[in-house]
């Protein structure tokens, strides 16, 4: 199985930020390592979501917010290891949108977010066409 380790300050990171960003879903780049199945997260950066219509339920990360991702990993001798994002008042399961816009290979958790409160935390990763779950280790 798949694994993705979460130190938790940084998962307490990405867990304020969701209900913080609540009703909306917000969204974020994960910067780490990948040795084969596991995923170590190093950093985590907050993306703002420029979806044109529909921020509650879809997010589309500011292209610039991900170039500077890029070049942050690189410096630091890092790599973009996958995109976090909330889903407000839903289960942390990958809808077909997410599934429509992921990366083979990249680490995707969500954060379910119920009346600002965030309920939990599952992490996902592409297999072929559809989304195996991973496991989140601290």
């Amino acid at each position: 199985m798949a694994s993705l380790r979460l130190p938790p300050p940084l998962r307490d990171t990405i867990i304020a930020a969701a209900q913080t960003g609540y009703p909306d879903e917000v969204c974020g780049i994960l910067l780490g390592r990948q040795d084969g199945e596991a995923v170590t997260v190093c950093a985590v950066r907050a993306a703002r979501n420029v979806h044109p219509e529909r921020t509650a339920d879809r997010f589309l990360i500011e292209p610039q917010d991900y170039l500077d991702a890029e070049y942050a990993a690189a410096a630091s001798g890092l790599q973009v290891v996958g995109v976090w994002h909330s889903h407000p008042d839903h289960p942390p399961h990958p809808s077909v949108t997410d599934r429509e816009f992921a990366w083979a290979g990249w680490s995707y958790p969500i954060v379910s977010v119920k009346a600002g409160v965030a309920t939990e935390l599952r992490s996902w990763r592409l297999e072929g066409q559809t989304f195996g779950e991973e496991e989140v280790l601290s």
